[in-house]
C-alpha cells in the first residue's frame, strides 16, 4: 500500500484526488495538507510513502516547500502536480529534487501511474523537458529559467501589478529586497522597465501570479 499525503490549498482538489485514487487498492491517501507548513508538518509526523505537492500554497510556496522536504528526507518522493504548464515549472521543481511533475490537464490513469512510478524511484520527465535539454546538454535556454526561485516568483508579482510594497508585504519581506530582486530580473532577461518586463511574460507564455 502506498501512503500518500495530498497538499493543495483547494478542499475540491484535494477531495478529488481522494476520489481518484479510491479504488486503486495499492493506493492509499493518509493525510492532506492545504500550505507549506501543514505539509512540513505532516512529512515530520507520518509514515508518508509520496507527496503530492501543489505549487500555489498559502504560508509557504511549492517551490520552497519542496526544497524543505528534500533537505529533511532527501529520500521521500515528491510529484508536483500544478494548474501551471510544464515549460513554467518542470525545469525548476525537478533541480530542486522533485521526481516529477504533472500539470492538473493529465488524465487520472496517467496520474496513478505516476505516483506507482515514483515510488518505484523513477524520474518523469515530459517530452518537450527531454528534448529541450538533449538541445542544450542539460543548461538553461530561456533567459527566465536562469532566474533563481525568488527571482522569478518577483517577476511574475510585477508583471501582475504589484508594486514593491505589496510584494514585500506578500512574500515577507523588505522593499528594499524587493528592489534589489527587481534590478536582477531585469539585468538577467536585459530588460529596463516594469512593461517591457510584462511584454516578456507574455511572450514566455508567463502567467501572472506567484
Amino acid at each position: 500500500m502506498i501512503k500518500i499525503l495530498i497538499a493543495d490549498d483547494h478542499a475540491v482538489v484535494r477531495e478529488g484526488f481522494r476520489k481518484m485514487v479510491e479504488n486503486d487498492p495499492e493506493l492509499k491517501v493518509v493525510a492532506e495538507a492545504e500550505n507549506g507548513v501543514e505539509v512540513l508538518q505532516m512529512v515530520r509526523s507520518k509514515n508518508i510513502d509520496v507527496v503530492i505537492l501543489d505549487m500555489s500554497m498559502p504560508e509557504m510556496s511549492g517551490l520552497d516547500c519542496l526544497k524543505q522536504i528534500k533537505s529533511e528526507f532527501p529520500d521521500l518522493p515528491v510529484l508536483v502536480f500544478s494548474m501551471h504548464p510544464e515549460d513554467q515549472y518542470e525545469q525548476r521543481v525537478l533541480q530542486a529534487g522533485a521526481s516529477g511533475y504533472l500539470t492538473k490537464r493529465t488524465k487520472p490513469m496517467e496520474v496513478l501511474q505516476a505516483i506507482k512510478d515514483v515510488v518505484a524511484g523513477k524520474k518523469l520527465m515530459s517530452e518537450e523537458l527531454k528534448e529541450r535539454v538533449i538541445r542544450g546538454k542539460g543548461k538553461l535556454e530561456e533567459p527566465h529559467l536562469k532566474l533563481s526561485d525568488r527571482e522569478f516568483q518577483v517577476m511574475k508579482l510585477i508583471a501582475k501589478g504589484l508594486r514593491s510594497k505589496e510584494i514585500a508585504y506578500y512574500l515577507k519581506i523588505s522593499e528594499k529586497t524587493v528592489t534589489t530582486y527587481r534590478g536582477r530580473v531585469l539585468k538577467k532577461l536585459g530588460l529596463e522597465s516594469n512593461s517591457e518586463l510584462v511584454r516578456y511574460c507574455i511572450e514566455h507564455n508567463i502567467e501572472f501570479d506567484a
